[in-house]
């Protein structure tokens, strides 16, 4: 369970905190693996060599147990209480974000809403009966409400939410929108198939969902097996659909990629 919390929250852990904060918080995305002791020290090895730590200690607080998840969501929002002041020109009202908690797109927009300071509400959608946006023409998430007005598409949000602070500049930076894409067309392609690796991890991230969203016992047990055995072929299209023949592979090297370009910086776009 804390593995899939670990990868909702790790995206807002990166926009703060030092070299060793963002790549362990980069750690705890890759942590999907068995939580077997065995295979969380061989894991946390390579996590440190590939990562650049000398303290592979360090990265076994985050492989095995997810426990670094919770530190890292709160180093961000210490941090980027001090670095990034509210817009004095957009201060809406009320702000609703309806989300599913492991959805990478859902994450992309609280990135943006954590690091701009905007304060925001979550709703929780269940993913069998969509009930919470049964008023909305639009059936995917995320959806954004800013006082009333509806907005949709992770990548349309953020840029209209960034007109509304930067009024006065008519596009976002090059290099942010290069690495939404990025997220959008390669990044999301890659995590699938790390979460919903197998049967039992398949049913390991949908027993975290359908315990932290809005569900009947009876709703549960649906969408636990249901959206279970449903992802876990869905992850088997995408690694064939783009050519990923190791996984685990693939995510490390998207991993080091995003340090890499974040060089330093506390946002890029995106997490």
């Amino acid at each position: 369970m804390r593995r899939v919390n670990g990868l909702a929250t790790v995206g807002r852990a990166l926009t703060c905190g030092g070299a060793v904060e963002k790549r362990l918080a980069q750690a705890a995305l890759m942590s999907t693996c068995s939580s077997s002791s065995l295979n969380s020290h061989i894991f946390s090895q390579k996590l440190a060599d590939r990562l650049g730590l000398s303290r592979p200690s360090l990265v076994r607080r985050v492989a095995g147990t997810m426990l670094f998840s919770v530190a890292a969501s709160s180093l961000a929002q210490d941090a980027l209480a001090k670095e990034k002041p509210r817009s004095e020109k957009f201060l809406p009202k009320e702000v609703v974000l309806y989300q599913y908690e492991a959805c990478p797109f859902c994450n992309k927009v609280k990135a943006f809403l954590d690091y701009y300071n905007i304060p925001y509400k979550i709703v929780e959608v269940n993913p069998i009966s969509k009930k919470e946006i049964k008023w909305s023409d639009y059936k995917k998430v995320p959806i954004l409400k800013v006082d009333g007005e509806q907005m949709v598409d992770s990548s349309d949000i953020i840029d209209k939410l960034f007109h509304r602070i930067n009024p006065d500049s008519s596009i976002p930076d090059g290099e942010e929108k290069k690495w939404r894409e990025w997220v959008d067309n390669h990044l999301v392609h890659v995590l699938s198939p790390n979460i919903y690796r197998s049967t039992s991890e398949a049913l390991e991230s949908f027993d975290y969902i359908t315990t932290h969203g809005n569900f009947s016992f009876t709703e549960r047990l649906v969408a636990k097996y249901a959206g279970a055995a449903a992802m876990y072929f869905v992850s088997k299209k995408l690694k064939k659909k783009h050519n990923i023949t190791d996984e685990r592979a693939a995510l490390y090297e998207a991993a080091e990629t995003w340090v890499d370009a974040l060089d330093g910086r506390h946002y890029l776009g995106v997490f």
